[in-house]
């Protein structure tokens, strides 16, 4: 099989990227990324080594200017159809960038490249988001590329990762290529709990909460609760799998842990009275990232503040894998006829 050429947009520290690699091996080679986020450019730029830089904004960049590719990656930001979020669509702005078209600049790009393939990820809202209209324009509008859509909700947990995170993907095929066996993977590991992504060695003593945090974190849920809400912090049991980790607001206190093998408590961080006593503490980024289903290998460089917010903006790299193999296999039989 010749050498596919790929496009990484919206890239992040490309959790796509490194699942289709993973799947196609020596026979894919990325020859364009766009990630407008320095901070997460850096994180990428310390795992893929690239003969030219990271484009920015994508809205920007004329699709001439992008070389001829194969397969395109497209993790197009989520925040406009997040269930967390106002799920404005396509109308939502977010300093001046409008996200939710954002697609439609793969679109403009892929309507000119006319690759085999374009692959997109995002939250599972986005099936839902105003009835359903704004899933089936991105489907239309693929239709009317030339393309065959497939589509599928996943789950993190069935893929070797201790994570319960469900994702829409969308894989769509030029319509010359015969599609017709294309499957999305069934589950292939629901084994894997927290337990198996914990740090080896104890943790630092900045990752435990104070007892002041904690009790403010104590006195939020109490408030919710009495109003009959479930919104607050979650200890998960090491037996347990992880509730989906996320960029920002309670990502962290939803997937905290008991975890008392670290015994010096001393602050090593500002905080407003002492660790508390009862050994819970936050997961680390490294823990994030094994929830992601990244290698110990993968470089996180950068402050935690920056890691986890990466890393809850990510992918499961597993799932990417396994969808990646799927369609590597629909490549191989048309390279061969």
């Amino acid at each position: 099989m010749r050498k596919l050429k790929s496009i990484d947009l919206f890239a992040g520290i490309g959790g796509i990227r490194l699942g289709f690699d993973q799947a196609f091996g020596n026979s894919i080679q990325t020859v364009f990324v766009s990630e407008w986020d320095e901070h997460a450019q850096k994180t990428y730029r310390a795992n893929f080594i690239d003969e030219f830089g990271i484009a920015g904004d994508i809205t920007k960049i004329e699709e001439a200017d992008i070389p001829t590719f194969d397969i395109c990656l497209a993790g197009f930001p989520c925040q406009a159809f997040s269930l967390a979020g106002q799920r404005k669509g396509f109308e939502d702005n977010f300093k001046g960038k409008a996200r939710g078209t954002l697609f439609f600049d793969v679109a403009r790009i892929c309507a000119l490249h006319k690759p085999k393939v374009i692959f997109c990820e995002n939250v599972k809202g986005l099936t839902i988001h105003d009835k359903g209209r704004t899933f089936n324009i991105i489907k239309g509008t693929l239709n009317e590329l030339g393309y065959t859509v497939h589509e599928k909700v996943l789950n993190s947990r069935d893929f070797g990762v201790p994570q319960n995170r469900e994702r829409i993907y969308i894989v769509a095929f030029r319509n010359d290529i015969d599609s017709a066996d294309f499957q999305f993977p069934e589950a292939t590991d629901s084994s894997k709990r927290i337990k198996d992504i914990i740090e080896e060695e104890p943790v630092s003593a900045k990752y435990y909460l104070s007892n002041v945090y904690l009790e403010t974190l104590r006195r939020h849920r109490a408030r919710h609760e009495a109003k009959g809400n479930g919104f607050g912090y979650e200890i998960r049991d090491w037996e347990d799998v992880a509730g989906a980790i996320v960029c920002g607001g309670m990502g962290r206190e939803r997937n905290l842990l008991v975890d008392k093998r670290q015994t010096d408590l001393t602050p090593v961080t500002h905080i407003k009275g002492e660790i508390n006593k009862e050994g819970i503490r936050k997961m680390t980024p490294r823990e994030w990232a094994r929830l992601q289903g990244y290698p110990d290998t993968f470089k996180l460089p950068l402050s935690d503040v920056h890691l986890y917010k990466q890393l809850g903006n990510s992918v499961s790299v597993q799932v990417i894998r396994a969808i990646a193999e799927n369609i590597k296999t629909v490549l191989d039989k048309e390279d061969k006829e």
